[in-house]
């Protein structure tokens, strides 16, 4: 017997929160020694095969958990000038990028997009683009209203903005905290900003 029969029968949806749920405290504890298919079956009390039905493999599980608690993050949430805005996102993103939930299922994605070309695409499609996308459509909204220079391409400046940040927060020891975004903001304004 796996467990199961013994739990309560949960709608579909419920019951996929709750085993995502499980992921992120499993992220939690242990990081990404602890997320398998195994750890998270045995934690829910399910078997293997409830996990199964829902994700192919525990890449597809860690995209879903970390879909589950980081979309809403990745929004500007003012409309403000735009060095501001942008320094808020990357503040609240930073944080959640280096702090639990978030920042141990992200780097279990990473560690498994670099061996997994599906996952790879699926983290870019996923998540990466939408980074990316929001971030320009931000610094364009700027330069249509007058802040930033109306003749420049954005598009390789939104991409810097975004990587300069993932690259620090998972590949260096270095933190990225009030004066790295700062800093990073300050070159990108005496790039593109239409007054100094």
């Amino acid at each position: 017997m796996d467990g199961e029969s013994t739990a309560p029968r949960r709608r579909g949806a419920e019951r996929t929160r709750e085993l995502l749920d499980v992921i992120l405290a499993l992220a939690e504890e242990s990081g990404y020694k602890g997320m398998t298919i195994e750890a998270v079956a045995r934690r829910a009390g399910v078997g293997k095969h409830t996990i199964y039905r829902r994700w192919s493999s525990i890449a597809e599980l860690l995209l879903d958990a970390l879909s589950h608690v980081w979309v809403s993050d990745l929004d500007y949430r003012s409309d403000g000038p735009v060095r501001e805005d942008l320094r808020e996102q990357f503040l609240r993103s930073s944080r959640a990028l280096s702090t639990p939930p978030i920042g141990p299922v992200y780097r279990a994605v990473i560690a498994e997009a670099q061996s997994d070309p599906a996952v790879r695409d699926a983290l870019y499609n996923r998540f990466l683009v939408t980074v990316e996308q929001r971030t320009l459509e931000r610094v364009q909204r700027a330069q249509r209203t007058g802040e930033l220079d109306a003749e420049a391409d954005l598009q390789f400046a939104a991409e810097m903005l975004s990587g300069t940040l993932y690259y620090r927060a998972l590949l260096t020891p270095r933190p990225v905290d009030d004066a790295a975004i700062d800093g990073l903001l300050d070159m990108f304004m005496a790039a593109y900003a239409t007054e100094p």
